[in-house]
């Protein structure tokens, strides 16, 4: 078994315990929206002559197919 090695992890889940509810929560959306930037910037990048309009239809449907319909 291959464990990853993460040296850095203690440090990250201290900071995570400094920090209030509130600014964990505000962290959480602001990660969220990053990754939904950087996942569009990339459709873009991959299919360069598409619309916008076509980009943003096809992120929806990724994004459909990638949520946790259990909620």
């Amino acid at each position: 078994m291959n464990i990853k090695k993460r040296p850095n992890h203690r440090l990250y889940i201290q900071a995570l315990r400094r920090m209030s509810p509130e600014a964990r929560l505000l962290k959480c959306f602001e990660l969220t929206q990053f990754s939904k930037d950087l996942f569009f910037h990339g459709l873009r990048k991959r299919f360069p002559d598409l619309s916008e309009d076509a980009i943003k239809k096809i992120y929806l449907e990724r994004l459909n197919k990638c949520h946790n319909r259990n909620y």
